[in-house]
């Protein structure tokens, strides 16, 4: 099912047009309503009628968290506050938090770009959507939420945690979409299992997994435990939340980005300058169609790539791959850049460990030390424990280093965990653990 064909099929030349056009009209908006931005244009020393073509969007200015936090609460905001019908803002763990706003018109755009997401995904009207994800000032839940109802399913809204409420749920009211993180969903799925359920004799049939980057062999792992189609979502609330992309059901190959809504560049995080198609980098989007809280150039810190060829589904939107990873969750490990997504690809290779893990980083004066702790399943637990088989527990620790070592290049100790021991996630996952000892003075 395409939910709008006019948009989600229009041929490169009309889209483009579309989209300078309303690229035009957000430019002059936020110069006209938004100082922060009007002073950022002058500083490059440029006005909005210099924005003539798609290719010019690389004179403005680029915009990063920073600036939302510099300009907290409402500074960005391109309307007055009595216009706004919403607003929600991030967990603010590292400062304060990021705050973003929308109108009734908004709200109804944002909703739209969900239902072509659920429909991306295969759900259907008269489907009934088992939504996991969390409500409240996270964009995941209500998200989900408004675009469910727009495409005409039946939308329960359990949000995070109460895993055992879930699965009653889930059996009495026979959902055929679950929508949820990655790590949540599999917990959901290991409970059932203790509870002596099988997860694959469900009604599920899709999952609509994201809020956390989650590798090729979780997809994997999600699908052989549930019997579902596992498929990404891709969005951030800073250009808007949930639903700015999606993968296919019928490809699984790339995310369907929402280009008639939004701009998208990829870019070298060092250099700024732009990557060519295929290639990694950053990616940058510019809203075309928001009222609130327009964005120019927002660096996501996500690393993709993007690709235009036309999809084996009918669609042409720009596609972008499944993102790698967030710059600032990159891990340096004596000189070699690696992702948590990276080591969660291997170790889901181990059939011996569970798919949770933990990297702990531990720093003391100048030197730090990273580990990985990852959790052995019940069966392999049992047959060689430490305190049953050294030297095969030994073994195992070196086949997990080695296989790291051979696909990220990073020599990382690893620990062996009892089954149990990494705490399960009742919303996003938390995989690296921060530790600071201070250094003790004669």
């Amino acid at each position: 099912m395409i939910f709008n064909a006019e948009m989600e099929c229009m041929n490169v030349l009309e889209k483009q047009a579309l989209q300078l056009s309303r690229l035009k009209n957000t430019v002059a908006t936020v110069y006209e309503h938004v100082p922060f931005y009007q002073q950022a244009f002058q500083k490059k020393g440029i006005v909005p009628e210099d924005i003539q073509s798609l290719s010019d969007v690389q004179k403005l200015p680029f915009t990063a968290k920073k600036d939302l936090r510099d300009h907290y609460p409402f500074g960005l905001f391109a309307v007055e506050q009595h216009q706004l019908v919403r607003l929600h803002a991030s967990s603010g763990t590292s400062g304060k938090p990021t705050v973003v706003g929308y109108t009734s018109h908004d709200i109804e755009q944002w909703a739209s770009m969900v239902a072509r997401c659920i429909a991306l995904a295969g759900g259907k009207p008269g489907h009934i959507l088992h939504n996991a994800y969390g409500y409240g000032l996270f964009t995941g839940g209500l998200g989900l939420h408004y675009g469910s109802e727009q495409l005409g399913m039946t939308t329960v809204p359990v949000s995070g945690g109460n895993t055992e409420r879930q699965i009653l749920l889930i059996q009495d009211f026979q959902p055929q979409v679950i929508c949820g993180t990655p790590s949540y969903v599999l917990t959901i799925a290991e409970t059932m299992e203790k509870m002596g359920l099988d997860p694959r004799k469900t009604s599920l049939q899709y999952g609509i997994f994201g809020a956390e980057p989650w590798s090729e062999e979780m997809r994997h792992a999600l699908e052989e435990k549930l019997g579902i189609k596992a498929l990404d979502i891709y969005g951030l609330s800073e250009v808007m939340g949930p639903g700015v992309a999606m993968e296919c059901h019928e490809a699984q190959e790339g995310l369907h980005i929402m280009d008639d809504h939004f701009f998208v560049e990829v870019i070298d995080p060092i250099s700024l300058q732009p990557m060519p198609d295929g290639e990694a980098g950053e990616l940058v989007f510019t809203s075309l169609t928001k009222e609130a809280f327009p964005i120019i150039r927002y660096r996501t810190g996500d690393i993709a790539s993007l690709h235009r060829e036309k999809c084996v589904c009918g669609r042409t939107s720009i596609r972008m791959s499944r993102v790698k990873g967030r710059q600032d969750d990159m891990l340096i490990v004596r000189g070699v850049n690696v992702f948590p997504s990276e080591i969660e690809s291997c170790l889901l290779q181990i059939k011996e460990l569970v798919p949770h893990y933990q990297i702990l980083i531990v720093t003391q004066g100048l030197k730090e030390t990273v580990s990985l702790h990852v959790e052995l399943t019940e069966s392999s637990y049992a047959t060689y424990g430490p305190q049953l088989n050294a030297e095969v527990y030994h073994e195992l620790k070196m086949k997990i280093q080695r296989t790291i070592k051979n696909a990220c290049l990073v020599n990382m100790p690893v620990e062996l965990k009892e089954p149990g021991h990494i705490p399960r996630s009742q919303g996003k996952a938390v995989r690296i653990m921060k530790q600071r000892i201070e250094e003790m003075t004669l």
